[in-house]
């Protein structure tokens, strides 16, 4: 998946391509919908930990609603009595768009960080004025 324009170093009509301009929309609020009762715990487990997680502040209702499909077919999956290698691992491929694990986010070039602290310009100078004075 090729980067956000606005990410990009310079702008991809400069880098030769012939690739068409970006159309950009605007990223809408949402909300995560509640899982389903019946669910496997592993899926509702999984399900729950996505709206915790970074990569979140990206998703769109689609992503809420692909998610809880996948989820919906992951305790299908669990529940089974005669399970499918070919079906668990395409479920767990469809995961991967939605950037579940940090490799998934590394091959989108997404990383997550530590939230910044922020600090009042005068605690900073009243700790830099005690560090100065050796107090």
């Amino acid at each position: 998946m090729p980067g956000r324009e606005a990410e990009l170093a310079r702008p991809r009509s400069r880098k030769g391509s012939d690739q068409p301009a970006v159309t950009k929309g605007v990223l809408r609020p949402t909300s995560q919908p509640e899982p389903d009762e019946g669910w496997h715990p592993i899926a509702t487990t999984l399900y729950e930990s996505l709206g915790s997680s970074g990569q979140a502040d990206w998703y769109q209702d689609s992503d809420w609603a692909f998610a809880f499909s996948l989820c919906d077919d992951l305790s299908y999956y669990k529940r089974a009595t005669k399970r499918s290698g070919q079906m668990l691992q395409t479920i767990y491929s469809a995961f991967e768009r939605l950037l579940v694990t940090e490799g998934d986010r590394r091959r989108v070039r997404i990383e997550l960080h530590e939230p910044e602290e922020k600090s009042d310009a005068a605690v900073i100078a009243i700790a830099d004025y005690q560090r100065d004075l050796g107090v």
